[in-house]
């Protein structure tokens, strides 16, 4: 899909902020129309066709986590990705628990932001297709049917659960994933509220998949929130905001 057959919905109550990020996303080829409100982009999005709508979180009116939630009803192939202010660490949790499928922290570089929206429109242009039993990031190759791991060729052992997170995360690959999705998906509905209990997994997978597990390329920390699992070889991918990607950063 080419930049000229993206069309991108920007939401924010901000007409300097609206104007200049349509502007820029224009140049890079994108076709953009705005809305000032979540009024106006339901009212938009359900008369014609979205691929992605930049949705801020802090407007008037309906606010942006109940408009993810009705944009999602109403355009579920659209693809949502929320802009939330820098260190505003519930937000972000809250973003992805409403439907958004990424956020991007103001202030951002537009090369970031572009990033993003490329990696969301993969997933949700590829939604339906059938799943590799084979996934393949950087030197991993995980494969589903039989179970297995081979890094640069070599098998690499994993236990039960260590391959559930990984191939969840892979399934996922460049997606926020929370600390409680992770232990309700891999460990049961009655976890997600045990974020060391997975820390020590993360921990030890690192030490398997990573060439250096203390600066990770593969699974990465999302500080506060969870994870996110990266292929060091796609050029769109984006690191996730912070520090580093250790687990002294991840509360």
């Amino acid at each position: 899909m080419s930049p000229a057959t993206i069309n991108v919905l920007v939401v924010d109550d901000d007409p300097a902020f609206r104007q200049g990020l349509r502007a820029s996303l224009k140049s890079g080829g994108f076709s953009v129309e705005t809305a000032r409100n979540a009024e106006e982009a339901l009212g938009y999005v359900r008369e014609r066709p979205v691929d992605i709508v930049l949705l801020d979180i802090n407007m008037p009116g309906i606010g942006g986590f109940e408009a993810c939630g009705r944009i999602r009803a109403a355009a579920p192939q659209a693809g949502i990705v929320m802009l939330t202010v820098r260190d505003s660490q519930d937000d972000k949790v809250l973003a992805l628990e409403a439907g958004a499928d990424d956020y991007v922290t103001k202030p951002f570089h537009l090369r970031e932001l572009v990033a993003r929206l490329r990696s969301v429109l993969r997933r949700t242009g590829g939604e339906g297709s059938p799943l590799s039993p084979v996934i393949r990031a950087g030197e991993l190759e995980l494969d589903l049917e039989r179970r297995s791991l081979r890094k640069a060729g070599k098998m690499i052992h994993l236990s039960p659960k260590e391959f559930e997170l990984l191939s969840f995360l892979m399934q996922h690959k460049n997606v926020p994933i929370t600390h409680a999705r992770i232990l309700r998906t891999i460990w049961g509905p009655e976890y997600g509220d045990e974020p060391d209990h997975l820390r020590s997994y993360a921990k030890t997978l690192r030490k398997k998949i990573e060439d250096d597990p203390a600066h990770p390329r593969y699974l990465l920390t999302e500080p506060w929130v969870g994870y996110r699992f990266c292929d060091p070889s796609d050029p769109d991918a984006v690191r996730a905001p912070g520090p580093n990607d250790s687990e002294n950063n991840d509360d």
